[in-house]
């Protein structure tokens, strides 16, 4: 959290399983980057996760930049080991 004087912006860190919530109440559609698979990601709709990051997404694609495909896998719980959100 930053301080802040006369005039300047207030800037507060949100909590990334704050930011999950967020996501779940909100029902977004959200990118999910998995750890060392640079060329995959999954995007799905956040519907259930916990305190270790373990996330339960549904209406989940998978997709590969490298051969330009996309893979329906319908729900899924992701472990954890998530890069990028």
């Amino acid at each position: 959290m930053a301080c802040s004087g006369q005039g300047q912006k207030l800037q507060v860190m949100v909590q990334p399983i704050n930011l999950i919530f967020r996501y779940l109440q909100n029902r977004s559609w959200i990118q999910v980057w998995l750890f060392e698979q640079v060329f995959m990601w999954v995007e799905g709709c956040i519907i259930g996760f916990d305190e270790y990051m373990n996330l339960v997404l549904d209406d989940v694609e998978e997709i590969h930049s490298k051969k330009k495909s996309r893979k329906q896998l319908g729900w899924i719980m992701l472990k954890g080991d998530i890069t990028l959100l």
